[in-house]
């Protein structure tokens, strides 16, 4: 993705706490994570392993003593004088996933429901963020160079301007919990980072963010960086996945031009831009969107499959897309844009060829290509499923034409239908269409070409 995920916000009234990240485990809310299973699959098939989902802990109501520690977009000098005192005061509680945060899943244990904009007890949820995980402590770390990554989605209730994302990041396997600064760990979703390198993570490594700390915008110093596998960012409208290498390791907590911010875009340690493959961008406008007319039909439920072409000890050669609908494997669009037989799949030539056609800086190859997004695959990374719009730039970068002072006929500025202005703002998405939601389903892992559509409901059988 291209831009930080920053508009997640809970909207709550006054008299009760905004969601905040915190490093202390609380007391006065029982933390239950909703269950949400997954296949592993070889060439002789696929096995059901159970596993959960954790809501990330910026949403959460962050209390010592069951007062605030963060109130109107600020920290309460009272318990956070210092960034380290504040992480050993402040508690997070757990979460009410479906009445709070609009976050369900099924009978069968095996979807995951987002729902845009909820109505609860105290007031109104924003989109939400969860990772996946193994035990009540530990997030599942996915390796997946050399592999296949699979999963069903329903978009057909996103309109333009709101985004339903899988994605992996190289979080911490425990959220950075350290038994001292740190006790909330996994179990409340602590730990996050992107390739955006977010200023808006309110505690990074065992300490508050704190540190010139704007509430206007609830960013601090620091960021959060760390290499990101953008599987599938998307609504009904369009859709891309993007890998974003960084060079170096885990999560890094930046300062300055290490996070690459503003004008330094280009010289953090993280690739922002990415390689994106984007269907629309690259040529094919009749190959994703509502209706009959279109290749994949998204008014209707499919697959998407992820290919991490490459050998075990080498380096990753390739990713390649593919989706399934109606019983039928669709191959990706061809990247006509960039000239005949230019392909099909992310490959660092393809890369190459999109940033001189479309005039941008190859921030992709500067930072190792895929080979360094490989490594990051192989070391392992953490799954995140979320629901979002995008107050910085109302996601004109997934749908619609950017940037703005661009010629729409410009190569590459064109990223999907969606005419963006005032419809793609939150404030009239939020009003809009508060019962907008994305289900993910079916989520799958296994050697490549192992995952196949499989319905648990048809009593296990492949479909």
């Amino acid at each position: 993705m291209e831009f930080a995920r920053g508009s997640l916000t809970l909207l709550l009234l006054s008299s009760v706490a905004p969601p905040v990240a915190s490093q202390q485990a609380g007391s006065l809310t029982p933390e239950a994570h909703p269950p949400l299973w997954s296949l592993d699959c070889t060439a002789r098939g696929c096995w059901w392993e159970r596993g959960s989902v954790v809501l990330d802990a910026n949403w959460r109501w962050l209390q010592k003593d069951g007062k605030n520690c963060y109130k109107d977009g600020d920290w309460d000098p009272a318990v956070c004088s210092d960034p380290i005192q504040c992480a050993k005061n402040c508690a997070a509680e757990g979460a009410d996933y479906a009445a709070t945060y609009g976050i369900s899943v099924n009978r069968w244990q095996d979807a995951l429901t987002l729902k845009f904009v909820t109505q609860g007890e105290y007031g109104s949820n924003v989109g939400s963020r969860v990772y996946f995980m193994d035990s009540d402590e530990t997030y599942k770390i996915f390796k997946l160079k050399n592999r296949e990554f699979s999963l069903d989605v329903d978009v057909s209730k996103l309109p333009c301007g709101v985004n339903g994302a899988v994605y992996f990041v190289e979080m911490d396997k425990r959220g950075h919990w350290n038994g001292r600064s740190n006790t909330a760990g996994a179990t409340y979703g602590t730990g996050y980072c992107d390739a955006q390198c977010p200023h808006d993570v309110k505690f990074i490594k065992g300490a508050a963010n704190s540190k010139d700390w704007d509430p206007k915008t609830a960013t601090g110093r620091y960021g959060a960086c760390c290499a990101e596998m953008d599987i599938w960012e998307a609504n009904s409208q369009s859709t891309a996945y993007t890998p974003h290498p960084c060079t170096q390791p885990g999560l890094t907590k930046c300062d300055g031009v290490t996070c690459g911010d503003a004008d330094q875009r280009y010289d953090g340690i993280c690739d922002k831009d990415g390689c994106d493959y984007n269907s629309y961008r690259l040529g094919d406008r009749d190959y994703y969107g509502p209706g009959p007319g279109f290749t994949v039909d998204t008014s209707k439920p499919f697959s998407v499959v992820t290919q991490f072409d490459g050998t075990d000890s080498g380096d990753l050669a390739e990713i390649k897309r593919f989706y399934v609908q109606g019983g039928q494997v669709v191959p990706n669009s061809e990247s006509s844009i960039l000239g005949r037989n230019s392909g099909n799949s992310v490959t660092d030539s393809l890369c190459a060829k999109q940033k001189t056609k479309f005039g941008d800086l190859d921030d992709f190859t500067r930072k190792g290509g895929l080979a360094e997004m490989g490594a990051a695959l192989d070391r392992g990374m953490v799954l995140v499923l979320s629901l979002w719009d995008d107050a910085a730039v109302n996601m004109l970068w997934l749908d619609s034409a950017y940037p703005t002072d661009q010629p729409k006929t410009t190569p590459g500025v064109l990223r999907g239908p969606c005419p963006g202005g005032k419809q793609s703002t939150p404030e009239y998405l939020r009003s809009t269409y508060p019962d907008a939601q994305v289900e993910f389903s079916y989520i799958k892992v296994g050697t490549i070409n192992s995952t196949l559509p499989y319905n648990r409901r048809l009593g296990g059988s492949y479909v």
